[in-house]
């Protein structure tokens, strides 16, 4: 069994990859925990949540372990989060009770799932992992953080104001994660994290975890690393693989929703999920849904977070069909078991166009995607063609046997 990222089970396996998958200039593999030279209450943590090192973490650990700044590079239920977790926890003197370890993650809910696992593998080492994220009271947080906490997990907005604060020290920070730096990048998220750059002490240690490298992620890997050892998943060119693409062309924006409740009648659907890019379109997507007797739930960033658990636990469960959903949440590991993907909206960032399908997709999954398109989105949905190299065409009027 293995540490997995991301995952609400904490024995779920995570992907093993060959040797011949990655591309690396850090070349020693330690194939055990045991071997890793890790504290004994570290590795009761460990031996708790999991038992063997996922391929990441083979490669990964030590040269954080070492000191040196790491890129990573894989997709989602690789282990490479808990990899950095692993790795931070046994940096930690937790007789400090200053922060020492800061991570960002691009969502809260992401964020969420980072402090479970720092916390279950720390859990003998009594570590305290504060939160800080959208959500919880500003004021809560101040004085949470007054209080001590050896590691920090946030959403960049949020971090970045409780440095401003005075609420989050930087001075004792040894070590910075980022985690989907590439969806934070393509978010709009990526001033906050220069600012917090800038806060942390010169010899903070940076690990940086991504599953795409887009010249942003590059960028901050010039930046603000120093000669950072690379720990690469080769690019099989199969990420749309298995996915079957339609655009569906609709003259005017207002008539999108008869679109898609024509499009209701037309397909059998078990579960679907419907991407619109504002917190106010999901709002107004589910009201209107919602009055021509559909049964839908809605989720976005701006949610408390216990709603937003609730929401997803019925819709996993199946109680819920139809997820509305804006672009900041962390969905991949809901949305790779869906078979329907509609874009209400195209996505403003052709990145997005396939963390929206769920990067599982990417290993064999099988699925429909299906986007709205006006004469205004025609140019995107041609980059979207041309980055992904593959073609995407008009929905055809036997959709219901394609699909």
């Amino acid at each position: 069994m293995s540490i997995s990222d991301n995952s609400n089970n904490n024995h779920s396996n995570t992907l093993q990859l060959p040797d011949t998958d990655f591309e690396s200039n850090w070349d020693e593999i330690v194939d055990s925990f045991d071997k890793m030279d890790l504290t004994p209450e570290l590795l009761r943590g460990i031996h708790a949540y999991g038992h063997r090192p996922s391929s990441i973490q083979q490669r990964a650990i030590l040269p954080v372990l070492k000191g040196h700044d790491v890129v990573t590079q894989a997709q989602s239920r690789t282990g490479k989060t808990a990899a950095s977790s692993i790795a931070l926890l046994q940096k930690l003197d937790v007789s400090n009770p200053q922060c020492q370890a800061l991570l960002l993650a691009p969502t809260r809910e992401l964020g969420q799932q980072i402090q479970k696992v720092v916390l279950a593998l720390g859990d003998f080492m009594k570590v305290q992992c504060h939160p800080c994220i959208g959500g919880i009271n500003v004021r809560e947080d101040m004085e949470r953080l007054s209080q001590g906490s050896h590691v920090v997990v946030g959403t960049p907005g949020r971090v970045f104001d409780m440095i401003n604060r005075g609420s989050l020290r930087t001075d004792s920070i040894k070590m910075f994660i980022l985690d989907e730096a590439d969806e934070m990048l393509s978010r709009g998220f990526k001033d906050q994290i220069y600012d917090i750059f800038q806060c942390l002490p010169q010899s903070t240690q940076v690990v940086l975890l991504s599953a795409t490298m887009p010249v942003e992620v590059t960028e901050v890997i010039n930046k603000f690393m120093k000669d950072p050892f690379k720990i690469l998943v080769k690019d099989h060119g199969f990420t749309l693989e298995g996915i079957k693409q339609f655009y569906v062309a609709v003259e005017k924006e207002e008539w999108k929703l008869d679109t898609l409740c024509d499009l209701y009648e037309t397909v059998t659907i078990t579960q679907a999920v419907i991407f619109c890019n504002t917190r106010r379109k999901v709002e107004w997507l589910t009201e209107k849904l919602t009055a021509r007797e559909f049964t839908v739930s809605a989720i976005h960033s701006d949610m408390e977070p216990g709603q937003c658990e609730v929401i997803m636990k019925e819709f996993r469960s199946g109680s819920t069909r139809v997820l509305i959903a804006t672009d900041p949440l962390d969905l991949s590991s809901d949305v790779s078991r869906v078979f329907l993907v509609i874009n209400y909206d195209l996505p403003t960032n052709k990145e997005d166009y396939i963390h929206r399908i769920g990067r599982r997709r990417r290993f064999g999954r099988k699925g429909v995607i299906i986007s709205f398109i006006t004469a205004y989105d025609t140019s995107m949905l041609r980059e979207i063609e041309q980055f992904y190299s593959t073609q995407i065409p008009e929905m055809p009027m036997n959709a219901a046997d394609l699909i």
